[in-house]
């Protein structure tokens, strides 16, 4: 009878199964889906052995729920201990799960366990939990739903409790067997504190231990988590007001990378069978909590990039428009459905995502250039690794803890931070099918180059250079007001800065005005309320602007307006570069014939509106003109033989509306389609046809003759 009990432990013990084996993209992961599987089964995981870069052994064991306590007359024999060791070792540990690092990875495998345990009826039971008092154990809870991992949690409890005796391993245990419910109502209701306390005692510990650095070290996001990057190698973001060092950009391993491009890939399947609804609804979420932040975003642009509030927040609008676009996304992904093409087939198309998508962006829009790429890229289906500019990248990193906060499943949006060597790495993955790039000219023909050989789709967006056109019977105020707007607005550093106007029947009378508008501009810090222009991006392109005004001068351009040497008081350091005018310019000077990017506004004459466009057209940049006139003649013949993706007519080139797409041509744009509507949309999707024929069983005939086989 004994033996029969025995065997029906054991059999019972038989049924519970290891956790399947696969692949991570770090431990703690792997940790996780061992912890998760073992709640379905009913048993619970202790850390046995871990070297945290390379190996992890995981114990799984149902805690001496089953063990065999049972004596028998033969109790003493030692057969019969022999017999009670196996059946506990085989009812309490029959297997190990051990997770080790393998080129960037983390493999799990299964062996046959060692070790035994015995049945833990509450926490306090637990070795490691008499490590911690109760308040402690609590703390841990409550970190552990912050997010907090166990170092830090470890850091914290020293802090009130310096002689405190443990590590990390005692506080994961510890973790492991609160997931496992080990704590009980009764104890977790007693020691829970009011709600109002909790949200001020654990306020620290609900921010980000990253944010909580001086300066912060911004992680990377991979798989739904944030991680810091095991390089040692960093960028410094530097206020370019004050020169201080705000934050740090790590140079991610290639091995984080390919972790980045796994977590994407293997999100990809679960994510495109998500139905398009509860795509929309997650960014229905992201947009409320980009409105509930927008303060934060707007300061962050400022502190990092250095353009005015104003314009900061103007960045955020602008991105925000396109996850509005996005949150209607279903029907611009309607398909076409022709029916009946031959005698009972019907024939249609639909669009499917790519698969993992990538974006690289510029230092310009901090916040509308990412909003511009993964809204519209996941919303499609697709998942997507972002990487952001190494000069202001905090933006991108906002906006990803939104993302991740409306919803956005682990794995759908990554974030990689680096330079050069991720660019490359983006460029020659075989799993990214698609990259999105705006930016220098060097680098958009670089990636354009690498990607295209790769047979990736390409949208890249570069040189940005725009013109505007004045004719003789233009409105003066509102043509002033236009051109200094769109010539100095966000210290001329934007892809649709104003960066040459063409003056039609002579500048004279135009000259002193707008050198006038131009001076009641105001230079100073970006968070101050009347700033009309903050600083450039960094002390190297005040410099590259100082070389070109400097070089127009010396061939022959006039210096109308010398922005160079402005000091504002207190932030002698800064990179302020002033309105800046020059005139007489000619088509064979380099200011004229480079992309800008500054606060500098080239003045050029011709004769007439042919001449004017002639000018237009022979500069080798095609993003985007304006003309500004009464006539509507003037305006319908510059608008046709203008060679340019975006033409203005008394308005200057401004960014489009989500729902019309942002055009350039010529050596503006490389790639396959443009960023924005309908076209935005076709570049994150394919088409697949499918033609279909559903047959009447009766009337399919006995024979095989092939003449009743369908054809188009």
């Amino acid at each position: 009878m004994m033996e029969n009990e025995s065997s029906s432990d054991l059999n019972e013990c038989q049924q519970m199964l290891p956790p399947p084996p696969g692949t991570f993209i770090d431990r703690e992961e792997l940790i996780q889906h061992v912890g998760d599987f073992a709640i379905s089964q009913g048993y619970v995981v202790t850390i046995k052995q871990s070297k945290r870069d390379r190996v992890v052994v995981l114990g799984c064991d149902r805690g001496g729920v089953y063990r065999n306590r049972r004596k028998s007359i033969d109790e003493n024999s030692a057969e019969h201990a022999r017999r009670r060791k196996t059946g506990s070792r085989l009812t309490n540990c029959p297997f190990e799960a051990v997770g080790k690092k393998d080129d960037g990875l983390w493999i799990l495998t299964i062996k046959n366990g060692t070790h035994n345990h015995e049945p833990l009826k509450d926490i306090s039971e637990h070795p490691c939990a008499r490590r911690f008092s109760e308040r402690e154990v609590m703390s841990i809870k409550e970190m552990t739903e912050a997010g907090l991992k166990p170092r830090q949690i470890l850091k914290r409890l020293r802090q009130s409790n310096p002689e405190l005796l443990s590590t990390p391993k005692h506080v994961y245990n510890v973790k492991a067997k609160l997931r496992q419910g080990n704590m009980t109502v009764r104890n977790y209701k007693s020691l829970r504190p009011e709600k109002s306390a909790v949200r001020n005692n654990y306020l620290s510990v609900m921010q980000p231990s990253w944010r909580q650095r001086n300066p912060p070290r911004f992680p990377n996001l991979i798989g739904g988590r944030f991680i810091d990057s095991q390089s040692f190698a960093s960028i410094d973001v530097i206020n370019p007001a004050t020169q201080q060092v705000v934050s740090q950009v790590p140079l991610t391993t290639n091995e984080e990378f390919r972790a980045a491009v796994f977590a994407a890939k293997r999100a990809f399947p679960s994510w495109r069978s998500t139905p398009i609804t509860t795509r929309q609804r997650i960014m229905f979420k992201f947009q409320e909590l980009i409105q509930r932040d927008i303060d934060k975003l707007a300061i962050n642009i400022t502190t990092e990039h250095g353009k005015t509030l104003k314009d900061a927040y103007n960045d955020v609008l602008r991105g925000l428009e396109v996850v509005e676009h996005a949150c209607g996304l279903a029907t611009l992904q309607i398909g076409e459905f022709v029916s009946n093409v031959s005698n009972g087939i019907d024939s249609y198309s639909i669009r499917e995502p790519l698969g993992v998508c990538a974006g690289i962006c510029p230092f310009d829009f901090p916040a509308m250039i990412p909003l511009w790429m993964f809204p519209i890229a996941v919303t499609c289906g697709n998942t997507f690794i972002l990487k952001p500019s190494e000069q202001d990248p905090g933006a991108s990193m906002m906006l990803a803890e939104l993302a991740v906060e409306a919803g956005l499943p682990n794995g759908v949006l990554n974030i990689v931070h680096g330079s050069d060597d991720i660019v490359t790495a983006i460029c020659d993955d075989d799993d990214i099918k698609a990259i999105s790039f705006v930016g220098p000219n060097a680098a958009g023909a670089y990636i354009y180059a690498r990607a295209s050989a790769m047979g990736k789709r390409i949208q890249s967006n570069i040189g940005a250079k725009n013109n505007a056109v004045v004719m003789p019977d233009a409105s003066m105020d509102p043509t002033l007001d236009a051109l200094v707007a769109a010539g100095f607005g966000g210290a001329g550093q934007k892809c649709v800065a104003l960066s040459t106007v063409v003056f039609v029947g002579g500048f004279a009378h135009w000259e002193d005005k707008i050198v006038e508008r131009a001076k009641t501009l105001k230079v100073t810090i970006g968070t101050d309320a009347d700033a009309d222009l903050g600083p450039v991006i960094s002390k190297q392109a005040k410099e590259r602007m100082c070389r070109l005004i400097e070089t127009a001068v010396e061939s022959g351009a006039k210096l109308l307006l010398d922005g160079r040497n402005i000091l504002v008081p207190g932030y002698e350091h800064g990179n302020f570069v002033g309105p800046t005018i020059l005139s007489d310019v000619s088509a064979n000077m380099v200011c004229y014939k480079e992309e800008i990017f500054g606060p500098i506004l080239l003045c050029m004459q011709a004769d007439n509106i042919e001449e004017a466009i002639d000018i237009v057209n022979r500069n080798k940049y095609g993003n985007g003109a304006s003309i500004f006139t009464t006539s509507g003649v003037a305006a319908r013949k510059f608008q046709s033989e203008v060679e340019v993706g975006q033409v203005g007519i008394n308005v200057p080139i401004s960014v489009p509306l989500p729902f019309s797409s942002y055009t350039s041509s010529r050596p503006s744009f490389a790639g396959d389609l443009n960023f924005d509507g309908k076209a935005g949309i076709q570049f994150y999707t394919q088409i697949k046809t499918v033609t279909q024929q559903w047959r009447d069983m009766n009337s399919i005939l006995p024979s095989h003759d092939l003449s009743s086989n369908p054809s188009l």
